[in-house]
């Protein structure tokens, strides 16, 4: 098939996700045509199946804010009449289904159909798509798709809670390469970090309020006052500032480290013991399972489809959003050389469900259902 994917070209779980979903299909035999205001941070590499159209948004005077839906649109059209695209496949609500469905009624003028695939990942649902600012177009968005899919059965569930939806929306979770994201030997730089033999917790996000970071520095500060342990805090965002100030008021700074953003994050996952998940809000909590395929337990809340990866018990624990004393009390259980090594093993047998092998024929099935059943309606 040709599909048009079209994403935010972020770190963040939607654009990376979307990435790397291009990648695998383009491996598979499939055209891949990536529609971007520039290139996707994880395509890291080019193969005769991918292909990059960059969206080309010009500022004037009179606007305050450049229109890139309207740019966006007129982009979809192009690719899709000049490359004879199959699909467009739009990830994150806002503004790519509208924008979707702007240029799928302007081909349509031209006698070109093409089909539109939406996933809804998080934010996009739980919170922006909320306000009454977008809350219309959102619902009349994901309507028009001929086909909708969401990233865990508890998004699945709030969309339809919180928006007037009639849509049937699939359930394909998140995925992980676990030729990429496998446990390496790096017991140099486990040495290095930890030389008294300290045990290692990590935590990656975008640094904004809704993760919750100050609560990974709670849990560390009880931590460490029973057991000797190290944190590394990966990625950057507007909560950085306050973090590195509170670590410096709890008087853990000498054992707290700020990575900043990484491509490479499999390789501080290969050293890590323990991945801190307490965010107030997660739709599937794809940076926890790529920890759990680097072989980590998780310890998270219980926010949004997080369960349904990290299972209570087993793969690590799930404990209520901002409850500090339980967290303290989870690490210690899986830290315990006792415990560790199986909730290791469990980690990764988890991982191993979502392979990208097992959910990339999801996809497709979807895909090749979504394009008959859309023609099949054209045709009425």
């Amino acid at each position: 098939m040709k599909i048009g994917i079209v994403c935010y070209p972020t770190f963040g779980g939607s654009g990376v996700v979307a990435t790397e979903l291009g990648k695998a299909l383009s491996k598979e035999g499939h055209k891949i045509h990536f529609i971007t205001y520039s290139q996707p941070t994880r395509l890291d590499f080019f193969n005769e199946n991918l292909f990059y159209h960059e969206v080309d948004i010009k500022s004037y005077p009179l606007f305050d804010h450049a229109p890139y839906e309207l740019a966006l649109a007129s982009k979809m059209v192009n690719v899709v009449k000049y490359e004879k695209l199959d699909l467009l496949h739009v990830h994150y609500a806002i503004p790519h289904a509208s924008a979707a469905y702007m240029a799928k009624q302007i081909l349509k003028e031209q006698g070109i159909h093409i089909p539109v695939v939406t996933t809804l990942h998080g934010t996009d649902i739980t919170l922006v798509g909320k306000d009454p600012s977008y809350e219309p177009v959102v619902t009349f968005s994901i309507n028009k798709s001929d086909g909708v899919t969401a990233v865990s059965e508890d998004l699945r569930k709030a969309t339809l809670e919180h928006f007037d939806v009639k849509r049937h929306i699939e359930v394909i979770p998140n995925f992980i390469d676990l030729g990429r994201f496998k446990r390496q030997k790096k017991e140099h730089f486990k040495r290095a970090i930890c030389p008294n033999g300290e045990k290692l917790l990590v935590h990656t996000s975008n640094f904004r309020k809704v993760k919750r970071v100050e609560d990974v520095l709670k849990v560390f500060r009880k931590v460490r006052k029973v057991l000797p342990v190290k944190l590394l805090l990966v990625g950057d965002g507007p909560e950085r500032d306050k973090m590195e100030r509170l670590s410096r008021q709890y008087e853990t700074w000498e054992d707290v480290r700020f990575l900043g953003k990484l491509e490479a994050v499999e390789e501080v996952l290969s050293l890590a013991d323990l991945f801190l998940m307490p965010s107030e809000k997660e739709s599937f909590g794809l940076a926890a399972l790529e920890a759990m395929a680097c072989e980590v337990p998780v310890l998270s809340s219980n926010a949004g489809g997080i369960p349904e990866l990290n299972l209570d018990g087993i793969t690590g624990y799930v404990c209520e959003v901002g409850d500090i004393e339980t967290m303290t009390e989870r690490a210690l259980d899986i830290l315990s050389d006792e415990n560790l090594p199986r909730f290791k093993e469990n980690a990764l047998n988890r991982a191993i469900d979502f392979d990208v092998s097992k959910i990339l024929p999801l996809y497709e099935a979807f895909y090749r259902k979504t394009v008959e059943d859309a023609a099949v309606a054209f045709a009425k």
